[in-house]
């Protein structure tokens, strides 16, 4: 994979220090809408980021009275455009562009550090499938979701269906899926769909920042196996996932991260840890 440069992005702002790369929407007149080039931009930030070892822990957040109005316009244009010919080879098309998209929230779960994602104001459509692939989700009080495509006569494709049965209530995201009502920020945390609400946004990204900052203390390599573990287990069942865990700990537990965090915690020190090998290129 390429690297692409990260100070000439069309619909992102990155920002990498202290082990913990943080990623802006910066589009907020327009809303942070989701135009072709963030589809793009997005999975192969997070990817070099990993590729890269760059970082420890992602926070994502964007710029603006609103995190996203999701999906824009203009995509649904293009897929207007593109909609004619034979039935069958235009379907192939529309499956394989629905994947493409997916794909690109799929990278947030991929990634081996942890995503955290701040959001004030509207969380809107394609947003709401956004986040519900990072690990923890964080919001202010003004914020409020709604999972905007059946309002528009469409069903939501790039994962909130698939993912917001394991974040909340089955008859809550029912729910809001069919009626396509705005969820309130209060309404979120009760669920236990956010983790916490801040009163305004410099308050919440600092404490998401805090929170980032202690995960990143952390060994990488246990960081990422509690992230490998947590999303397996989600797919598969308990006893599948005690065996996969047995068979990651015989390969991947190893003493040297033990004994750093044991011998800074007798000195009072903060650990010092190795990062993780960058992904190999001759992929």
């Amino acid at each position: 994979m390429p690297n692409i440069d990260l100070s000439g992005l069309e619909t992102l702002s990155v920002s990498i220090e202290n082990h913990i790369a943080h990623i802006q929407l910066c589009r907020p007149k327009a809303l942070n809408s989701m135009v072709p080039a963030f589809w793009r931009e997005l999975p192969a930030v997070v990817r070099q980021i990993d590729a890269e070892s760059q970082a420890r822990v992602i926070v994502i957040s964007s710029q603006g009275k609103h995190f996203s109005a999701g999906m824009d316009l203009s995509v649904f244009t293009n897929m207007a455009k593109d909609y004619q010919g034979e039935p069958a080879r235009r379907a192939e098309r529309t499956r394989r562009l629905v994947l493409e998209l997916q794909d690109s929230f799929n990278a947030l779960e991929e990634v081996r550090m942890p995503v955290l994602v701040a959001v004030q104001g509207g969380v809107i459509g394609g947003a709401v499938d956004m986040i519900c692939a990072a690990d923890s989700r964080y919001c202010t009080q003004d914020a409020y979701f709604t999972i905007k495509e059946t309002v528009l006569g469409m069903t939501a494709d790039v994962g909130t269906l698939q993912r917001l049965p394991h974040l909340m209530p089955q008859g809550l995201i029912r729910e809001l899926a069919y009626t396509g009502r705005n969820m309130p920020s209060s309404e979120a945390k009760e669920c236990g769909f956010v983790n916490q609400v801040f009163e305004n946004q410099q308050a919440m990204l600092e404490g998401v920042m805090k929170i980032a900052v202690k995960i990143a203390m952390h060994s990488p390599m246990a960081v990422a196996g509690c992230k490998e573990m947590i999303n397996y287990t989600r797919d598969h069942n308990v006893s599948d996932s005690l065996t996969y865990m047995a068979t990651w700990q015989s390969g991947m537990f190893q003493m040297p991260d033990v004994q750093e965090a044991m011998a800074a915690g007798q000195t009072q020190r903060l650990p010092v840890y190795a990062e993780l090998h960058k992904k190999s290129s001759g992929m």
